[in-house]
């Protein structure tokens, strides 16, 4: 008789170290933005491996940076609030580029941890490297904490992601289903869509939007006489006017390719045909503004 494990599990690492990317590939479905701009990931998504033998739920995290707004500050607690209550815990650094000390302040808060959580060293973005430098990584690696184990991946290739969930899943304890089958994860869908529009928003703007843009959505309504349409409407807040003019773009184009995109990934999701109603307003630096945080959902 083989045990069942299940439990929970996060990645952690600086910002852009693959992490979304690595629990999209793990859970085979989106759930998680991916996005070319770092600290993109606001929200704990978990996504759910389901597997005969286990349920391995990942907590999404935002990379841990030193915060220079109200904004960062709360995205840090959220960080040390997950990392506290999950099982087992997966340190991502990737192949391509040498350890610095982001990845080291990051290092000194696992090694606290560490005593009574397993935390296991990922070499992410594997095809992107030499074999030699993948190597290396894995030696630098082990001067920067001890690891319960270490392993090289790369999601975008699936060069040992199965390896690297029977890692992750031998540290589970052992325990029933926490979820459902069929379940993949457990965000509302309101969550889950107000990011699919953020990271279309987010795909190609200057680097100084990424952390400008919060997206709420207001509505989900079902069509009347259309059983196969919703309509959707949410708001895309930026901190200052020259903002919005940036994310509608010329003659607003920008803003109904962002519409597009979100709405095939919104589809997508739903398994519905979506009308997407998408308003870009203006919230005077929300960021620094505690009443404003709550309202966009901080």
């Amino acid at each position: 008789m083989t045990t069942y494990r299940s439990g929970f599990a996060c990645f952690v690492g600086r910002p852009n170290t693959g992490k979304s990317t690595l629990t999209n590939t793990l859970v085979g479905s989106k759930v998680a933005i991916t996005s070319s701009k770092p600290q993109t990931t606001r929200h704990a998504i978990r996504g759910i491996v389901q597997r005969p033998d286990a349920q391995l739920i990942i907590v999404d995290t935002p990379g841990l940076h030193r915060p220079r707004t109200l904004l960062g500050q709360r995205l840090n607690d959220v960080v040390r609030a997950t990392w506290s209550e999950v099982d087992v815990i997966g340190f991502c650094v990737p192949a391509n580029e040498k350890i610095g000390p982001g990845d080291k302040y990051i290092a000194a808060e696992l090694v606290k941890l560490s005593r009574h959580t397993p935390v296991v060293g990922v070499v992410t973005k594997t095809d992107t490297a030499t074999k030699n430098q993948i190597a290396d990584q894995l030696v630098a690696l082990q001067d920067v904490m001890e690891f319960a184990d270490l392993i090289p991946v790369s999601a975008v290739d699936g060069f040992q992601v199965d390896a690297l969930t029977d890692v992750l899943v031998s540290r589970l304890p052992e325990g029933p289903q926490l979820y459902p089958d069929g379940e993949l994860t457990d965000e509302p869908e309101a969550t889950l869509i107000s990011e699919l529009i953020r990271e279309a928003a987010l795909e190609g703007v200057r680097d100084e939007l990424p952390h400008s843009i919060a997206v709420t959505v207001e509505e989900i309504l079902a069509r009347d006489n259309r059983d196969d349409m919703l309509d959707v409407y949410a708001n895309l807040f930026v901190e200052r006017d020259s903002q919005k003019g940036i994310v509608l773009g010329h003659k607003g184009e920008r803003l109904r390719a962002v519409g597009a995109t979100a709405r095939r990934q919104i589809e997508a999701l739903l398994g519905s045909k979506v009308y997407l109603h998408l308003h870009v307003k203006v919230a005077k630096d929300w960021q620094r503004d505690p009443k404003q945080l709550r309202r966009l959902g901080f």
